[in-house]
């Protein structure tokens, strides 16, 4: 990728051609985001359906695959895709479904960490979510089988593949033994 000449804004990123790459707009620059590992893939989509099938019985919200954008911030605008996301009812608006950067924080984020991110990239990713106001973020580890729980201000929770998530205030009733994320 040729260095960008200033900060780009959301718009101009929404423009540019993707040449078969994932992005995200990360403080106006571009951050290219390789495909993931099965390990990923498969621990994503396991937690997703879950929680998607639970959501959508309970009508909870809107949910939304990996990929989405969201608009975080402005000047200089930032552009993040999480693995999955969860906006309550109370909190969609129109504008949640147009087609462009989603701008309504995320009350859950869910991100499953692949073997090639870096560990200072991943803890950028939480802080920026909960920073934005994120309420609840959950990081999945599968080569380590387990998931770390994030809340504003609150100490960070591990869960191990033997113990159950659990949904709290963000999705009421909301229980998963890990086991049945990591196969």
């Amino acid at each position: 990728m040729a260095a960008q000449p200033h900060p780009l804004t959301a718009e101009e990123f929404a423009a540019l051609p993707r040449e078969g790459l994932r992005l995200e707009l990360v403080r106006g620059e571009l951050r290219a985001m390789p495909p993931a590992f099965s390990d990923h893939g498969s621990a994503a989509m396991r937690l997703g359906s879950l929680l998607g099938h639970y959501i959508l019985a309970h009508e909870l919200g809107e949910i939304y695959a990996a990929e989405t954008g969201f608009l975080l911030a402005r000047h200089p605008d930032t552009v993040r895709a999480p693995d999955f996301a969860f906006i309550q009812t109370s909190r969609v608006v129109p504008e949640a479904l147009m087609p462009s950067w989603n701008p309504i924080v995320p009350d859950l984020v869910v991100e499953v960490v692949s073997s090639s991110d870096r560990r200072t990239e991943v803890r950028e990713k939480i802080r920026m979510w909960l920073e934005a106001g994120v309420r609840l973020v959950w990081v999945v580890y599968p080569p380590r089988r387990m998931v770390e729980q994030h809340r504003p201000q609150q100490p960070v929770v591990t869960l191990a593949r033997t113990d159950t998530l659990d949904g709290g205030d963000v999705l009421p009733g909301f229980t998963l033994p890990l086991a049945r994320v990591f196969g």
